[in-house]
């Protein structure tokens, strides 16, 4: 993965950057580089339009094949919204779910351009920091242009999984 190479630019330029930077992102599959068992907890990243750029908490029922597992989704119901919807993805969007942030959040908190994750509609979204007023947080979605406010108690930093390792994506600080 090439790290974002951060120069004077202003803030046009630096929203577009990062906007193709998170599509190129969202749009790669993962590397296969962990075997899951029955049990495991992970991430899903979806490949539906719409929704490219999200991921949901799941749990790995059976592997199926050398390629694919059976997964039951934690917050995504059935159509009839009776059950936890279960389904066979590739194993080529599935991923370890991410560590636990607390010790890694810095004292001040995001800040513009940051790269992050919100939690909502059931799931985790990419996406970065386009401003701040009050105590919320506007992410913006290149994948679906949305441009949103959050507490920043739904955010995290993003972070890749990366030949068997989590890596952060740098941060572009003023």
């Amino acid at each position: 993965m090439a790290p974002i190479k951060v120069t004077e630019i202003n803030s046009e330029e630096r929203h577009t950057m990062l906007s193709e930077f998170i599509k190129s992102v969202a749009f790669n599959r993962q590397q296969i580089t962990k075997v899951f068992q029955k049990g495991d907890e992970v991430e899903v990243a979806s490949q539906v339009y719409g929704f490219i750029g999200s991921y949901y908490d799941a749990t790995i029922l059976s592997p199926v094949g050398a390629y694919h597992y059976r997964i039951k989704y934690k917050t995504l119901l059935t159509d009839d919204e009776s059950a936890p919807l279960e389904e066979m993805v590739s194993a080529a969007v599935i991923r370890p779910v991410p560590p636990h942030q607390d010790e890694t959040m810095s004292e001040n908190g995001f800040r513009l351009y940051d790269i992050v994750d919100v939690f909502a509609n059931d799931g985790w979204w990419f996406g970065f920091i386009s401003g701040k007023i009050g105590e919320e947080y506007y992410v913006y979605f290149p994948t679906t242009a949305d441009n949103i406010a959050y507490p920043h108690h739904v955010l995290r930093f993003h972070q890749e999984w990366d030949n068997g390792k989590w890596k952060y994506l740098p941060k572009t600080r003023n």
